[in-house]
């Protein structure tokens, strides 16, 4: 039975990093692309890292029930949303799959596919090191915004709580104290579950 090794994990725990790199050495685990509603950033390139519509295509893929799961956060930009579609990126008969996401969209993911085809990955650094990490990236940007990055400290905390961690059966920790070790764990996983 194919499945959906799905990654998440609070902010600055490295995730995103840790993705692209077992997308890189595992490319046979397809990725599936997520829609969003924000304009494309430099570097960006529309079908692989996200597919970039409008309010109006968003309104009818609605329409047409294909929406799989949707979030929408309110920037300094307006309302931006992210979303999955059943658009046929996923075919269960035919190969696996590599997935980045929130524990929301985990959650509503497993519900429409079945959980019996998920592999959570959940990744965890210790909160100190977190914020630290989280202080230099940021400091490292144009424009720091320090009061955004505090608030998704505090919203983590409550959206990846014991209790909601434990509620979708999430168990296993992936420490990443040391990403190459992280990596090695989680692909010794992948592999002994495709087997």
């Amino acid at each position: 039975m194919s499945k959906i090794f799905y990654m998440m994990g609070k902010s600055s725990a490295g995730k995103d990093s840790i993705y692209k790199e077992i997308g890189k050495r595992m490319p046979h685990l397809c990725k599936v692309v997520p829609y969003t509603t924000r304009p494309i950033r430099k570097g960006e390139q529309e079908g692989v890292d996200y597919h970039f519509v409008d309010e109006e295509e968003l309104a009818r893929l609605e329409e047409a029930g294909k929406i799989i799961e949707l979030r929408a956060y309110d920037t300094v930009h307006g309302v931006w949303k992210y979303f999955t579609v059943d658009d046929g990126q996923i075919d269960f008969a035919k190969q696996d799959y590599l997935m980045i996401g929130t524990l929301e969209s985990y959650e509503k993911m497993r519900a429409y596919y079945g959980a019996e085809h998920f592999v959570p990955i959940y990744i965890e650094v210790e909160d100190g090191e977190r914020l630290f990490r989280a202080l230099m990236r940021e400091m490292r940007q144009k424009e720091p915004k320090y009061r955004e990055m505090c608030r998704r400290f505090l919203a983590d905390e409550e959206d990846f709580s014991e209790d909601r961690l434990a509620e979708l059966g999430i168990d296993t920790r992936y420490e990443n104290k040391d990403m190459e070790t992280c990596i090695d764990k989680i692909m010794e996983v992948i592999m002994h579950e495709r087997l």
